[in-house]
């Protein structure tokens, strides 16, 4: 785990986004999980959902607010393909992180990016930092930028 989490600060540092990764000491993986645990409103969390394209196999990741779904229709028209979620073992092998710790930024491969714009409602959001129990803070426009995401209508 540590590997993961050093990725995701060193993606920070490489981006100039000023973070500090905290392990909560209890699990993070769901959305109400890490809203509990770093006392924020779940809609200030944000959940990396990584999707697969049925025919060009491509992975896609989407950044949601805790609170928000994320409309498969819209993210479909974004990657150009239908989409169906990605494989959890090829996640692990291909970002670096297992699910539940998936974090925006700092994955072992290049992949397009999109955010919700309800994250940019808030002030300081939060996302998993590489481990299922990390999280750090970041200003949420910082943080799109820092993960390559252009912030689109995503939610349902």
């Amino acid at each position: 785990m540590a590997g993961s989490i050093d990725r995701v600060s060193q993606a920070a540092r490489d981006a100039g986004l000023a973070i500090e990764i905290r392990r909560m000491g209890e699990s993070t993986r769901t959305a109400q999980d890490a809203a509990n645990q770093c006392g924020c409103a779940v809609g200030q969390i944000v959940k990396s959902l990584i999707f697969e394209g049925e025919t060009s196999g491509r992975l896609v990741l989407f950044l949601v607010a805790g609170d928000r779904q994320l409309d498969l229709g819209k993210a479909a028209a974004l990657a150009g393909e239908k989409l169906k979620r990605a494989d959890p073992r090829r996640i692990r092998d291909e970002t670096g992180f297992a699910i539940g710790g998936v974090s925006p930024i700092g994955h072992k491969v290049a992949i397009p990016a999109y955010a919700d714009r309800t994250l940019l409602a808030h002030d300081l959001v939060w996302a998993a930092a590489g481990a299922h129990d990390a999280v750090f803070s970041a200003q949420p426009g910082a943080l799109i930028a820092a993960a390559g995401a252009t912030a689109q209508d995503l939610a349902s």
